[in-house]
């Protein structure tokens, strides 16, 4: 709908410009006979007259011959096209000029006006008609030019607009997978860790269902819209921690930080759970040492998010574990969401991953 609505607005834009442009061709020429001429109302009506043509030459032009074999690989008959009807034209055009609006006293003073212009000077008179002649093609040419060059450049805008949407629409499919990523594996894990609390301590399995299952609800309805508040995202990302939690052992340092105070700020959905889920993929071991870093802080429209992990011997290529799109994903959104405003950095070493993403959004309206 937004899309639908920013195209309208851009189309009754164009035509306001248009219009615009029409009402000065037609006002300033008056003006200037009335302020600073004789009044001479035929010629301004020739003026009209001319102008229109080439008017009809510039939207036929730009409106039908361009997009119908300019752009459709018929350039040889779009040349063919333009040159007869700018010849039809003139045929048009010297009809008018020759016959409706001829004015034979102004005609015999321009001729005058050449002679005394070349009076003295040896070269030959240039005829009349033919300069008249030149002048109509010289001018057509630049008319077609200038619709032509016009309507590649809103060619070329519609193009990039429709490749932003193509972007958006896999933007969305592949946020759509990310989630149907995270859910499988992760539920299966999970229910698996729950299952084996109901037996030594009820109350925490039944805390651990209840997080599951607002985990659950965020992903399948809350992350379904365009934008999250940033609240709702933390605790998604904490009830997410928590489940995870429950497959850790005592070798594994776990520290967490989220802010407590996010303002009135909302991101997209699941933008920071790929770091976290890579983290715990990758930054846990069962057999040595391990640590799992994550914090975030937000400072008025600027969100910082830091995670960093141990690597060990288990989480290296080969271990069996899917690696998703995830770390992909979350690059392309950025680059689509964030253009200029984020900044993601990445330090991959021999025994830990660490990730830096910095935000800066704006605020929603109260």
């Amino acid at each position: 709908m937004q899309m639908n609505f920013s195209s309208l607005s851009n189309r009754k834009l164009t035509v306001l410009l248009h219009v615009m442009a029409w009402v000065i061709i037609v006002i300033i020429p008056r003006y200037l006979i009335n302020r600073f001429g004789n009044g001479d109302s035929h010629f301004l009506y020739q003026f009209y007259s001319n102008t229109a043509i080439y008017g009809l030459l510039f939207y036929v032009n730009y409106l039908w011959l361009v997009p119908r074999f300019f752009f459709n690989e018929n350039k040889l008959w779009y040349f063919l096209i333009a040159a007869a009807f700018i010849i039809v034209l003139y045929s048009g055009m010297w009809y008018i000029n020759e016959h409706v609006f001829y004015d034979y006293v102004r005609e015999q003073k321009f001729e005058k006006l050449i002679e005394e212009i070349n009076k003295g000077n040896e070269q030959i008179k240039p005829p009349i008609r033919q300069f008249k002649i030149y002048n109509y093609f010289y001018t057509s040419i630049l008319v077609c030019g200038f619709s032509l060059g016009l309507g590649v450049l809103d060619k070329l805008s519609q193009n990039e607009k429709e490749r932003k949407e193509l972007e958006k629409e896999k933007l969305n499919s592949e946020l759509a997978f990310l989630k149907n990523q995270i859910s499988p594996h992760f539920f299966f894990n999970t229910l698996n860790n729950i299952y084996s609390l109901i037996g030594i301590n009820t109350s925490e399995a039944q805390n651990a269902v209840l997080k599951l299952s607002k985990l659950m609800r965020y992903l399948l309805y809350e992350s379904e819209h365009g934008e999250s508040d940033l609240v709702a995202e933390i605790s998604f990302m904490n009830h997410y921690i928590d489940l995870m939690k429950l497959r850790l052992n005592d070798k594994v340092k776990l520290s967490v930080s989220f802010p407590e105070n996010t303002g009135n700020l909302s991101i997209p959905p699941l933008l920071f759970i790929p770091f976290i889920e890579n983290a715990f993929k990758h930054g846990i071991s069962y057999r040595e040492p391990s640590f799992i870093d994550i914090k975030m802080t937000v400072d008025d429209n600027e969100i910082s998010f830091y995670a960093k992990n141990s690597i060990g011997t288990s989480s290296h290529s080969g271990d069996g574990q899917h690696p998703g799109i995830g770390l992909e994903n979350v690059k392309k959104r950025l680059k689509l969401l964030f253009p200029g405003s984020h900044n993601l950095v990445i330090d991959e070493k021999t025994d830990t991953f660490s990730v830096y993403l910095c935000l800066k959004i704006k605020k929603q309206a109260v």
